[in-house]
């Protein structure tokens, strides 16, 4: 079967396996279907391997050369489960605001040093915001350019103590990370030469 026809519809809860026009077999639990898009959303076993867990993949049916339905759900799909609208609409605030914070520390003119710093910093302590160039944390420190432990100014104590901790990490981790590239890179070039 091809793409549904007129009138033509997925049940939802019926399983299907779908053959994409790049040869890839898709197979799985219709959750959607929507005849105008001619989009099928499929609850599929997660690609991770976690039985826990599902992979949910948006298929657009223009692009799908056969479906077959495995077997077809006639009964009546459960309810879906309620939404807590509420944490939503707060994931949502955070994030607009993580990405406002983003843009402004980009038209500030901050170093892409001071913006892996300050995502580094956010992710432990989410207390954390720009004020110019310099980075605001718990409203106790501040972290002036160019970034580093020393640049950390605030009242003695836990709040300074551990942000500077987060700081020395971060610059131990990128030093690390550099190191590791540098020695693969020297790597790839001694292959290439012991190649030729």
């Amino acid at each position: 079967m091809a793409a549904p026809g007129p009138g033509e519809y997925f049940s939802v809860g019926s399983h299907v396996s779908c053959l994409t026009c790049l040869g890839q077999r898709l197979r799985g639990e219709v959750v959607a279907f929507d005849y105008q898009s001619k989009m099928l959303t499929l609850k599929c076993a997660s690609s991770s391997g976690k039985p826990n867990l599902n992979d949910v993949i948006l298929i657009n049916l223009a692009y799908v050369s056969d479906v077959d339905i495995i077997n077809d759900r006639a009964e009546t799909p459960p309810p879906l489960a309620s939404l807590n609208v509420s944490k939503l609409a707060n994931r949502a605030r955070t994030e607009k605001e993580d990405k406002l914070s983003q843009a402004y520390a980009i038209s500030a003119g901050v170093s892409v040093e001071g913006q892996q710093l300050f995502q580094t910093i956010h992710k432990t302590i989410k207390d954390c915001k720009w004020q110019e160039k310099n980075i605001i944390v718990m409203d106790d420190v501040v972290i002036s350019p160019p970034y580093q432990v020393e640049n950390c100014k605030g009242k003695e104590g836990s709040a300074l103590s551990h942000v500077r901790k987060i700081v020395e990490k971060h610059f131990r981790d990128l030093e690390s990370q550099k190191s590791m590239q540098r020695s693969q890179a020297q790597q790839t070039q001694k292959d290439s030469t012991l190649s030729s």
